[in-house]
């Protein structure tokens, strides 16, 4: 059923505050933020009507016949880890947060929010849910949490690993390892919907999500998509290359003019756009494999982006989990050759990546689907008290291991600040 709404920006809110108390729930959300291939469609997912059984080292697989299944919209997540599943991998690092490898359920209620209104889709009576969400009262979001967090590892071990990355890089090992470090607190009481207002009016993002499983949430606002799947056509859209806003137009001109003329940014958006050519070409019909832009700029609130989209369409008859399955995970998480890349980061980095640099999306009752990239995201186990958000720089032979932290902090000031937290070192 399909309600016209006057001020749809008062009624997402109510809708998504009303179903945030349920065990499960998970809120995607592209701002309105101007995308190549447009961002998240705007959906809320409330209640878990089943749950997907995942069978023991056959995670894609479990989801591919669940949607068989059920036919129904599908709401989820697939974390980092599975990469055991795909590759001989291991993770033997702590988690904190203790979300499962890949989760997906059928909610009881879907809202898909369009320009005019939402259509709500539910087996419960859609006029009873639309005037509870109209009576829903939202607190006014809040100063913060006002912690502190810590480093897992000190800064010397931080750049002694750098340069063990790089001596793996000269022996032609890898070309490029990204490397991430946790930031973390055992003592964090706070409201995640209220950190996910914080984070979006801070850094607002087109593949931004809140995705409650029980007593563990993910607060993101990731800027990057991993994959797309819209009827055969599959598109992948790697981001590499960074650099801040200016504080005048001028400024910003010239940043966005270095950013393009960056041989080191320019490198690796290359090395990540052939490694994703690569996976795709697994699973997508031969002379398919497109790059329609290379090396793209877009500006973002806080920073531009170098954003290139690589697109194949499927091979007939293969299942939709294995094109999942064969790119997983993104390799602009990762390095490369990707293998080599995920080894080397369970040995250097000291935490179970988890969500974390995996996917979080949606899946059509048709078999379309969208997932981001889990970057630029704050994970909470409500039960612990648990937060956690990491942080991640790409290593090359050119990196200066200094400079690579620095990078590390800058890249933590946003996050700090939704939490209205500090670093204690």
């Amino acid at each position: 059923m399909h309600f016209q709404l006057k001020n749809l920006e008062s009624f997402r809110l109510k809708a998504w505050y009303w179903g945030k108390s349920e065990s499960h729930c998970t809120y995607l959300y592209d701002h309105k933020i101007a995308y190549p291939e447009s961002g998240f469609k705007h959906l809320l997912a409330v209640g878990a009507k089943h749950i997907c059984p995942m069978k023991e080292r056959h995670s894609f697989d479990s989801v591919e016949m669940f949607h068989r299944e059920h036919k129904s919209w599908l709401f989820g997540h697939f974390g980092y880890d599975l990469k055991n599943e795909v590759e001989l991998l291991c993770s033997d690092h702590p988690d904190g947060i203790e979300l499962p490898n890949a989760f997906f359920y059928v909610p009881k209620t879907v809202f898909v929010f369009d320009e005019n209104g939402v259509e709500i889709i539910s087996d419960e009576d859609q006029n009873k849910i639309y005037d509870e969400i109209m009576s829903t009262e939202v607190p006014e979001m809040t100063d913060g949490w006002g912690g502190k967090v810590s480093p897992k590892i000190s800064k010397e071990v931080y750049l002694d690993t750098v340069k063990k990355i790089q001596n793996h890089i000269v022996e032609g090992d890898v070309y490029e390892v990204n490397i991430c470090m946790e930031f973390l607190s055992k003592e964090a009481d706070l409201d995640p919907f209220d950190l996910y207002l914080r984070l979006s009016s801070l850094s607002p993002a087109p593949f931004s999500a809140f995705h409650r499983v029980e007593d563990k949430f993910v607060i993101s606002s990731s800027p990057e998509r991993f994959m797309k799947k819209e009827g055969r056509r599959i598109v992948s859209q790697p981001i590499k290359g960074t650099i801040k806003r200016g504080a005048t137009e001028e400024e910003d001109v010239l940043l966005k003019e270095q950013l393009r003329n960056s041989e080191k940014e320019v490198a690796e958006n290359m090395m990540i756009v052939d490694l994703v050519r690569n996976d795709l070409a697994r699973t997508c019909k031969a002379g398919t494999i497109k790059v329609p832009e290379i090396f793209g700029i877009y500006s973002f609130k806080t920073v531009h982006q170098m954003i290139s989209t690589i697109e194949g369409e499927m091979k007939d008859f293969q299942p939709f989990s294995e094109v999942i399955k064969k790119a997983f995970p993104m390799g602009s998480m990762t390095g490369a050759p990707k293998v080599m890349a995920m080894a080397l980061i369970e040995t250097y980095e000291r935490t179970k990546r988890g969500v974390y640099s995996g996917s979080i999306g949606y899946i059509t009752p048709d078999g379309d689907f969208d997932f981001n990239v889990v970057i630029r995201s704050a994970f909470y186990n409500a039960a612990s008290k648990y937060i956690s958000f990491q942080i991640g720089s790409a290593i090359t032979i050119d990196s200066e291991a200094e400079e690579e932290y620095e990078e590390c902090l800058l890249k933590a000031k946003g996050m700090l600040s939704a939490l209205n937290a500090e670093i204690t070192f």
